[in-house]
């Protein structure tokens, strides 16, 4: 009986020896239950297609609007009273500064305008009392100049009414220099005083536009200096894709034309229409940056990941309809007619259309296939 059992088992193993282990290639049906089908409940053929390769620009979305906050004075950040996806409306507080230094400087410019405009109002005075004085020297050189020509005073009289005649006129021309140099002061005080009040507004910064908060780069404590982004503001709804095109490809994006823009992470495709293309090439990366509007889209936001896919040659391929193929494991099968039988035939698919599935080898154009139950 041992001997039976152990006969048995050799012709099997000699079996699975004898059996062709290689793969089965696309168009070869194999071995097993794949020739002689019976007739399937729907046919068609084998179509060709016009089908476009595109080219995938990566590229970033972002706002087509935004606002940089940034502080006009030096001052350490207080309150921060926004932060990232808060709605903000035109003219609210988004953070406050120290003001203590620049109020200090506010009060001595209005100190300095004080001291000025009392030195004004003294050489005003002045100038009045250099006016009378040369009035009244005048008059009196004027007297003696008639007593003169009457012969009544000496010269020398004339000559000594005559220089106080002149030094009076000095003194007044002399005044009336120090007052248009004291509205000068004035009006540089005044000026410093308006720098002080505006240097005092700038402690507060408000939302320029109604918008979102993308981004906040600062905290209290830090130091808000001239030309730091403290805040980004997202000042529209509307989204661009900014997407880097090698040099190569640039001739094939048009200006305002519409292409294919691909958001993995939402899962979509959206047509987009390219607003602006910068006319020069990054000299690191030898690429374009392109901008492209974005539909209004659910889910989407600045910073998300997306491609720009541009069109770049079209070729021929064959495709059947989805149903027609058979998955076996990992492998897919489609019926095909030969001659008066059906076979099931190993097929190698590739993209997926709206009209049916591209197929790359195991089948030719206008061949009869067929799916579902007769």
């Amino acid at each position: 009986m041992k001997n039976g059992k152990v006969k048995v088992l050799v012709l099997f193993l000699f079996f699975l020896c004898s059996c062709d282990n290689g793969q089965i290639q696309p168009g070869f049906s194999g071995n097993g239950p794949s020739a002689g089908q019976k007739a399937p409940a729907q046919t068609g053929v084998v179509k060709e297609k016009q089908v476009t390769h595109t080219y995938e620009a990566v590229g970033t979305i972002r706002p087509v609007t935004e606002s940089v906050i940034e502080s006009q004075v030096s001052a350490k950040i207080t309150k921060v009273l926004f932060t990232p996806g808060k709605t903000v409306r035109q003219g609210e507080v988004l953070i406050e500064l120290d003001s203590r230094q620049l109020e200090t400087r506010g009060k001595q410019a209005n100190e300095g305008l004080s001291v000025a405009q009392n030195s004004l109002s003294q050489t005003r005075k002045a100038m009045d009392e250099a006016k009378a004085n040369l009035d009244q020297a005048k008059a009196a050189y004027e007297r003696t100049q008639k007593l003169f020509d009457a012969q009544i005073v000496p010269v020398q009289k004339l000559e000594i009414d005559k220089a106080a005649f002149l030094q009076s006129k000095a003194r007044l021309e002399k005044a009336m220099d120090a007052v248009q140099t004291a509205k000068a002061a004035v009006r540089q005080s005044e000026q410093v005083v308006k720098e002080a009040g505006i240097s005092i507004d700038y402690a507060t910064l408000t939302a320029p536009a109604s918008g979102v908060v993308a981004k906040r780069l600062a905290d209290p404590g830090d130091l808000a200096v001239p030309g730091k982004p403290l805040m980004i503001i997202q000042t529209s709804g509307a989204l661009r894709l900014e997407a880097n095109v090698r040099e190569g490809l640039i001739a094939k994006v048009a200006l305002g034309g519409e292409y294919q823009v691909s958001i993995e992470t939402v899962n979509k495709t959206v047509q987009a229409r390219v607003e602006e293309i910068v006319p020069y090439a990054d000299p690191a990366t030898r690429t374009f940056l392109v901008k492209a509007a974005l539909p209004e889209t659910p889910g989407v936001y600045p910073g998300m990941f997306g491609r720009l896919l541009i069109p770049v040659g079209k070729e021929s391929t064959l495709v059947v309809p989805r149903q027609a193929l058979i998955k076996v494991g990992q492998l897919e099968q489609v019926l095909v007619q030969k001659q008066d039988t059906w076979q099931r035939v190993y097929v190698k698919t590739g993209k997926t259309f709206d009209d049916g599935v591209e197929v790359l080898a195991g089948l030719v154009k206008d061949e009869t296939i067929g799916w579902g139950k007769n």
